[in-house]
């Protein structure tokens, strides 16, 4: 996207309204590995006068704690023995935008560098960034749209955080997929997410009730893959705040409750350089061109391998549900929702859907995957089988994995992952997961207290 769409700014556009008075704090900011909204605010007058131009600061634990920002031992980039210190954001001044839900506030997002000016390898954007390089090499370029699915409480977010997240209020009764009466309940907050998103430089194509209670799913047009999951960042981060502004609260969360869980469908397609179309070929029966079959042969065969990229945490895998429209199996078809990978589409919009990830997947990560298991079929001239016709759930097709912690072997073992991404990002993503399953395996549940603590 260009700094003249609604709500980007330009360098000179950014100065002009911090001399006037209408910015006053520019945040500046990254998506770490739990894919969330890090950074610091940073006096609009102290951005353009030196932050611009020589970055800003933080400590480099930020991409080596859990959930909880406690420091946790196994990487390689950051420890109490390294002294845990420092990390440069330099602004992508490309993603400078107005926050319109917030007054007086810009913001732009970074990459991150050692302060020898070194590439953070193990950062989600400099792992992205590394598969576009790979892709220009072959003068191919890759576009995308997420899908990303919440639900929507009555209850604030304080509120939920006092109660233990029990016993909230959604904000609907019942199944509202497709509803319009029952989603204008939540318009006055759907409306402000969708404006506010706009103003911040995003294309907002819509929004559509889902089937759990107080589920939605608003769309966003597709755009350069790395333009895409840098509004994805923006816009989950936004949509939480702007809740908060209502006194509601929504989640992310791959799997809340046992009924439907909220996804994060992914669409992807590869472009030449020069913005031709490379999926399409009219000469072939389904309209697929000799590219788009390796490309989705290389997907099947790194499905289950780049799981972790696709659901990364302890409830990403209770999401996998037969009968769900969560899949299961390592298929593609046409138009087949109950497959992994949805071929859609026809000529230039011919493209592939993976259904794996959740609304708790980080989207650099993701589309780095796609992009890795797609070139891995592009370049080994993998055969694409054929489609799935009919059930994927009971069609004997190979499965995903059911566990994070089966992802994790899978992961750490694949040679396709070490070659694609490097051994320091799989290393990293694997204590990740580590420290997470460490942490639950130690916690005691409610589940537990209520089966076991007067009948065993």
């Amino acid at each position: 996207m260009s700094a003249g769409a609604r709500g980007l700014l330009s360098r000179t556009e950014l100065e002009e309204l911090v001399t006037a008075g209408e910015i006053d704090t520019v945040i500046v900011g990254f998506c770490d590995m739990q894919g969330r909204l890090t950074g610091k605010r940073i006096s609009a007058r102290l951005f353009v006068e030196d932050v611009v131009d020589h970055g800003a600061e933080c400590c480099n634990y930020l991409l080596a704690v859990d959930v909880d920002m406690n420091t946790v031992d196994g990487y390689a980039i950051s420890s109490w023995e390294t002294g845990y210190g420092d990390m440069v954001m330099t602004p992508d001044l490309s993603t400078l935008r107005r926050l319109p839900w917030l007054p007086g506030a810009a913001l732009v997002l970074a990459d991150l560098s050692w302060t020898d000016g070194r590439t953070v390898t193990q950062a989600p954007r400099s792992i992205l960034r590394a598969q576009l390089d790979r892709l220009a090499e072959r003068d191919l370029d890759a576009v995308a749209a997420t899908e990303l699915e919440f639900m929507v409480f009555d209850t604030g977010f304080r509120e939920a955080w006092a109660a233990g997240y029990r016993n909230l209020k959604p904000a609907t009764d019942y199944n509202i997929d497709y509803a319009v009466h029952a989603s204008t309940r939540m318009e006055p907050l759907l409306r402000d997410i969708r404006l506010g998103m706009d103003g911040a430089g995003m294309f907002c194509e819509g929004v559509k009730g889902e089937c759990n209670l107080g589920q939605q799913e608003i769309g966003f047009r597709y755009d350069h893959a790395l333009v895409t999951c840098d509004n994805h960042t923006i816009y989950k981060n936004g949509a939480k705040e702007i809740a908060d502004q209502h006194g509601k609260s929504l989640t992310f969360m791959a799997k809340f409750d046992e009924s439907e869980g909220n996804s994060c469908h992914i669409h992807i397609s590869f472009r030449g350089t020069d913005g031709a179309p490379v999926f399409a070929d009219d000469r072939d029966d389904l309209g697929m061109s000799p590219m788009f079959r390796s490309f989705i042969a290389g997907q099947l065969a790194t499905l289950r391998d780049f799981t972790l990229f696709y659901a990364p945490n302890i409830n990403s895998y209770k999401r996998f549900a037969e009968g769900s429209f969560a899949p299961t199996a390592v298929a593609w078809g046409l138009d087949n929702r109950t497959c992994a990978l949805r071929v859609v589409g026809h000529g230039p919009g011919m493209r592939m859907e993976n259904r794996a990830p959740g609304g708790d997947v980080n989207q650099y990560l993701a589309v780095s995957a796609l992009i890795a298991g797609g070139l891995y079929g592009i370049e080994n001239e993998l055969e694409l089988g054929d489609p799935v016709d009919g059930n994927a759930y009971t069609s004997g097709a190979d499965r995903l994995p059911t566990t994070l912690s089966e992802a994790v072997e899978l992961f750490e073992n694949s040679t396709v992952a070490r070659a694609a991404f490097g051994d320091d990002v799989v290393d990293h993503y694997v204590n990740n997961a580590r420290v997470e399953l460490r942490a639950f395996n130690s916690a005691v549940t409610d589940w537990e207290r209520i089966r076991g603590f007067e009948r065993l």
